[in-house]
């Protein structure tokens, strides 16, 4: 284009020689493709990107977040709080409140009234529930306390035991029907995750209350064996009864609470407590709410003639694995036996039993099955029986 300027500057268009046209016309081509050698491409000026990340690791670069999720658990976990239902059973004078009160540091028996001798033996077994709200660190925990008053103390023993069962069977009646019910979204769990059953220091042994107790609840809750008022006897006596009452609870079939076995990832302490609870079993427990000096120190304890029992002592007695497993190590372990054993099997009980009612006949369900012509209580062969 510039020699097409230059020849048309210098004159007249018409001027133009033919000569100069034609070998303008041939030169046009090659002047055009040595251009294209020599004229540069236009720069485009793509917009540049700074990669704010370079400092990672190739490790924090494969990092998606799902491991936050322990976190996420425990944020909603302590906001919404916990709960706890404990349940103490036991002849009256075994310190059953005394070591409640220690175990969680506070008052639940203020306004309690002690009844004389007479009245003990007139008194029936009463369920009584203790709910306090306790906060640790920022977390809430809702403690209920189930009492047994009267248990053990009348004169005819004779299934005795049937309140406390009734009150474990109507817990898990009612957690079946707000599970089973419309609003799932707050059930209140009033289940009893773990009884305390003091056995009494004095005798050889289990009793035959002791085993008629233990073998009605051992399916339904998790049962935790004590030797209470453990300052009652001399460490060989104490060491004599804890064999004796573990001999006698495999004899005779009770199914006590089974700790756990350790995970092979645990680390060394929690190994070390799980085996020492594991070869103390069944705990002897002292309970004291006064504080008394021992060693120019103030300790919980109880002061003697002939010396000072210290509640929190280990060579004295095993108040500190109960409270170790009973609140620092096991309770969630409690709660989980509760939820996926005792009570899915009563869970599996009840909807075994509605559905044997609905193969009822119409005059089993009447309450008449003497009219019925099959075999009751299931009317396999009866002509009234209602297809499922």
């Amino acid at each position: 284009m510039m020699i097409i300027g230059m020849i048309l500057h210098k004159g007249n268009y018409n001027a133009v020689h033919y000569n100069d046209c034609l070998s303008l016309w041939i030169s046009l081509p090659l002047f055009l493709n040595w251009a294209s050698f020599c004229i540069p491409p236009p720069a485009f000026h793509l917009p540049i990107h700074h990669n704010d990340q370079t400092d990672e690791t190739p490790e924090e670069k494969q990092y998606v977040g799902f491991a936050t999720l322990p976190n996420q658990v425990h944020r909603k976990s302590v906001k919404k709080g916990f709960d706890f239902t404990l349940m103490v059973a036991g002849e009256s004078g075994m310190g059953k409140s005394t070591l409640v009160n220690s175990l969680f540091l506070t008052d639940l028996y203020k306004d309690r009234k002690l009844l004389n001798a007479e009245e003990r033996i007139n008194q029936t077994v009463e369920i009584i529930k203790h709910t306090v709200d306790i906060e640790e660190k920022g977390v809430k925990l809702k403690l209920t306390i189930v009492d047994t008053p009267g248990f053990g103390d009348a004169v005819n023993n004779n299934e005795c035991w049937k309140p406390i069962t009734d009150y474990i069977d109507q817990q898990f009646e009612q957690y079946f029907r707000d599970e089973s019910g419309l609003n799932r979204k707050n059930i209140q769990d009033n289940r009893v995750h773990c009884c305390l059953y003091f056995i009494p220091p004095f005798g050889h042994g289990l009793r035959p209350v002791d085993v008629e107790f233990m073998k009605a609840l051992h399916e339904k809750v998790n049962v935790v064996p004590l030797i209470a008022k453990a300052d009652c006897l001399t460490p060989n006596e104490i060491k004599k009864l804890k064999d004796r009452v573990r001999e006698e609870i495999e004899r005779f079939g009770i199914k006590v609470y089974q700790f756990p076995e350790c995970d092979s990832d645990e680390d060394e302490e929690f190994k070390q407590l799980d085996k020492e609870l594991k070869e103390c079993c069944p705990l002897a427990v002292i309970g004291s709410n006064t504080v008394v000096e021992a060693r120019g120190q103030r300790v919980r304890g109880r002061l003697y003639p002939w010396g000072i029992v210290e509640v929190e002592n280990q060579s004295h007695c095993d108040f500190v694995k109960l409270r170790n497993m009973l609140i620092r190590s096991h309770m969630h372990d409690l709660k989980d036996v509760t939820c996926d054993v005792h009570y899915e099997n009563y869970r599996a009980q009840c909807i075994q039993d509605m559905t044997r009612y609905v193969r009822l006949c119409v005059y089993c369900r009447a309450g008449f099955p003497k009219l019925c012509p099959g075999a009751p209580p299931v009317c396999t062969f009866c002509f009234f029986a209602l297809a499922l």
